[in-house]
């Protein structure tokens, strides 16, 4: 008995073995995670951020074909994280999904650092400015090599953006005030790690594929996912991994076919509940974490599936009534996980249309000429800033002021940043009002207006504001909200909302400028000059989007009821933790 108190019940080390308490697991594991997430998004977002003037300029994409490219490269990486997700709670650990996923990446850099290393594999080159129509978009064999190399580094991105953040979280212990405080610190420091990561991106490797050229670029990013590789296996004598209890998708469907094959049949009020011996194995964490909540009878939300735990004669498939409340807890979910996807369409803004009005401005800071893509810096340098104060300053006092255990709920945060999207959307319609202004008379002109680039750095400040806020509590919300069995696949859930998003970014701008051409004037965002193109109206029309988006957020943020012990109150004594936590998080 002494022994087992000594393990982590449901967790081994990197050689199989049982994971030992006081040798694994903790922030001292949680520290590696971090770095590897700083080199890890330094090696993606050092390409992504600036992929959208590469394909242009080198590649000789039209501006909206860029744009569509980017945002649906993007989108695959990050939906591919399901994929990640998926197979480190159902197959793998997060620990050899991490492996697996930078080899891959590693692998789709390597092509396409040989690309931009040899004009032979890249599009003639051409002048736009005097032989416009001799500009030859790639095609045939190196287009192959372009997209095969984007899409191997989509695969190995999304594959790490499913397992790193719930392999970090995974270390601490969930049944403690003290682990549940240090997850929240974690989740916090990983969106301080991305963005870390992303500040050497957009800084140092733009200016260099900018200025010295895409080869080194490329080859800068293919080092430092090659680095991220041994600085991760030194943490594996501290990392305590979860052992994968079998595909969730199959607890989901079971639940979902029992309870339409047992549609027509009438439960008895005393074999209403299936035993639980049916349910999966659980591990002595996950047992502490729910002790408070484990349900004896199916709860009344979703009705629809209690039918699945009957257990009458006339049955055709029984689930146990865990399994049937651990479908509903994912349902439950996906109504806060779509409010999220507007706003990670208005953030596919920053990777396409922002760095092309930024290319056409003045980008001189002083002495300095600085890349359009390096506007990420002004929210990222902000997230550096604000996200250590925000987890040893503002989450305190709210802990204080509340009297609760989290201070300021995963909820709130969400809705704080949907908020600013709306604001953000706003503000970008302005600026890019004054920027057609400023080119009223130089529509065709390549040559920079007069205006400075920073007028578009407010966008950015405020739409990264937005993501700081919404994809930690996101993180959080779906980690600490999910069946232990579905951990990684629900933390690849924040993930997927951008990948939504981004596709949702490539709808919208289709079905604009269908509807204004049908209109009979011109599309608007079509084209092969930024200056014709009426972006302040599409804008507009994101800032509507999103404020509508917040008003469907708050109805459902204001019904959820949290199930964990993420937000518990004091002052209700022993009441049950779904009873003291009413959820009334917005408004």
């Amino acid at each position: 008995m002494e022994m087992e108190n000594q393990l982590w019940e449901g967790y081994v080390d990197w050689r199989g073995k049982a994971a030992v308490r006081s040798k694994h697991g903790g922030m001292r594991a949680a520290v590696f995670v971090l770095v590897v997430e700083v080199l890890e998004n330094l090696a993606y977002l050092a390409n992504a951020s600036n992929l959208v003037l590469y394909l242009t300029q080198y590649m000789h994409f039209s501006p909206s074909q860029a744009a569509n490219s980017v945002t649906n490269f993007m989108g695959t990486a990050f939906l591919l994280a399901l994929l990640g997700g998926f197979l480190s709670d159902a197959f793998f650990t997060t620990y050899n999904i991490y492996i697996i996923s930078a080899l891959t990446e590693f692998l789709g850099l390597i092509l396409l650092t040989m690309q931009a290393k040899s004009s032979s594999l890249q599009p003639p080159k051409c002048d736009k400015k005097q032989q416009e129509m001799q500009c030859q978009q790639v095609g045939g064999a190196k287009a192959a090599l372009l997209f095969s190399g984007l899409y191997l580094v989509a695969l190995g991105v999304g594959g790490i953006k499913g397992s790193l953040p719930a392999h970090g979280a995974e270390q601490f212990d969930g049944s403690t005030p003290r682990g549940r405080k240090q997850r929240s610190s974690f989740f916090n420091y990983f969106v301080f790690s991305l963005a870390a990561g992303s500040l050497i991106a957009v800084t140092l490797v733009v200016w260099i594929e900018d200025n010295i050229g895409w080869q080194w670029g490329f080859g800068i990013s293919t080092l430092t996912i090659l680095l991220s590789i041994p600085m991760f296996l030194a943490g594996s004598s501290f990392y305590r991994n979860k052992i994968p209890l079998g595909s969730p998708l199959t607890t989901i469907s079971k639940v979902l076919i029992a309870s339409l094959l047992n549609s027509c049949t009438a439960p008895s009020s005393s074999n209403a509940v299936a035993s639980m011996s049916s349910s999966p194995p659980r591990c002595k964490e996950e047992e502490e974490e729910e002790e408070s909540t484990k349900p004896e009878s199916p709860s009344e939300c979703l009705k629809f599936l209690n039918r699945a735990a009957a257990n009458t004669e006339s049955s055709k498939l029984k689930c146990s009534v865990q399994q049937v409340e651990e479908v509903k807890i994912v349902f439950k979910s996906l109504p806060i996980f779509a409010c999220t996807i507007v706003l990670n369409c208005c953030l596919a803004q920053l990777s396409t249309f922002s760095v092309q009005q930024a290319a056409t401005m003045n980008t001189h800071l002083g002495p300095l000429k600085l890349p359009p893509a390096s506007l990420p810096v002004f929210p990222v340098v902000f997230i550096i800033i604000i996200a250590p104060l925000y987890d040893h300053a503002i989450v305190p006092l709210a802990r204080r002021i509340s009297k609760s255990e989290m201070g300021i709920s995963h909820l709130q945060r969400i809705g704080a940043g949907l908020v600013i999207s709306v604001v953000a959307m706003a503000a970008a319609a302005l600026v890019e009002t004054k920027r057609r202004t400023a080119a009223h008379d130089k529509l065709d002109s390549d040559s920079p207006l007069p205006l400075t680039f920073l007028w578009i750095a407010f966008q950015y400040l405020l739409l990264g504001s937005a993501d700081l806020f919404t994809l930690a509590g996101l993180l959080e919300f779906f980690f600490t909200e999910a069946p232990f069995s579905m951990r990684s696949l629900a933390t690849s859930l924040s993930f997927a909302s951008l990948a939504m998003g981004y596709y949702l970014s490539t709808l919208i701008v289709s079905v604009v400028n269908s509807v204004t051409a049908r209109a009979g004037g011109e599309p608007w965002l079509a084209g092969a000059n930024l200056n014709h193109y009426q972006l302040h109206k599409f804008y507009w029309l994101m800032c509507a989007l999103s404020g509508l988006n917040f008003l469907h957020y708050l109805f459902w943020a204001n019904k959820y009821k949290y199930r964990s012990h993420a937000l518990p109150r004091p002052d209700h004594g022993g009441r049950g933790v779904a009873s003291s936590m009413e959820g009334r998080d917005i408004g």
